[in-house]
């Protein structure tokens, strides 16, 4: 049974570039072969600021949005957070996302993929890092980040990268990979 990773897009403004990001990891993850992917995107779940009265380590989700949110988490052996960085940090929208939930990270890797301008979203990516540990996760030490990823964009809307972005992108991918089948003996042991 094939390892499924979901390829999530953190920003939700008006005018994002984080699906065209995503777009094209989640088509180089494909044409590795490591993981079935699935393109997930947080503005389609809606999720308001941790709007849910009970403690997420319950799982006793009132509201639909939070259900479809777990279950979209639930069904993922691992995750590559596609993200920008604002002021230093990772969007709002990825650490509201991450908090609303709890037992759905609990042993599953995680990778980055940072966007934006000079840093690629380095910062961001090593914000968020202390929560998803938290989260009983285990992050990635390399990341693929695109630093100036405006110029990556062609004239048809699609990014295409280059040969140190695909080299980052592969390493990222196997080594999540690794983290990932190892996790999955954690979740389901044998017996």
């Amino acid at each position: 049974m094939a390892l499924k990773l979901n390829v999530v897009t953190t920003s939700t403004r008006p005018g994002r570039a984080g699906p065209k990001v995503s777009e094209w990891f989640a088509n180089f993850a494909t044409t590795l072969g490591n993981f079935e992917v699935e393109l997930v995107d947080l503005a389609s779940f809606n999720l308001p600021l941790l709007d849910e009265a009970k403690h997420p380590v319950l799982q006793q989700y009132a509201h639909e949005h939070t259900k479809a949110w777990a279950a979209s988490c639930a069904s993922a052996d691992a995750f590559v957070f596609v993200t920008p960085e604002y002021d230093y940090f990772p969007p709002a929208t990825l650490v509201n996302a991450l908090q609303c939930l709890s037992r759905e990270w609990a042993h599953k890797a995680c990778g980055f993929v940072g966007y934006g301008g000079v840093s690629g979203a380095m910062r961001a990516v090593q914000a968020v890092k202390p929560l998803v540990t938290t989260l009983n996760m285990m992050p990635m030490v390399g990341l693929v980040t695109l630093p100036m990823f405006s110029t990556l964009i062609g004239e048809d809307g699609k990014l295409t990268s280059n040969a140190l972005i695909d080299k980052s992108a592969t390493d990222m991918l196997n080594e999540l990979h690794r983290w990932a089948t190892a996790l999955r003996t954690i979740r389901h042991p044998a017996g």
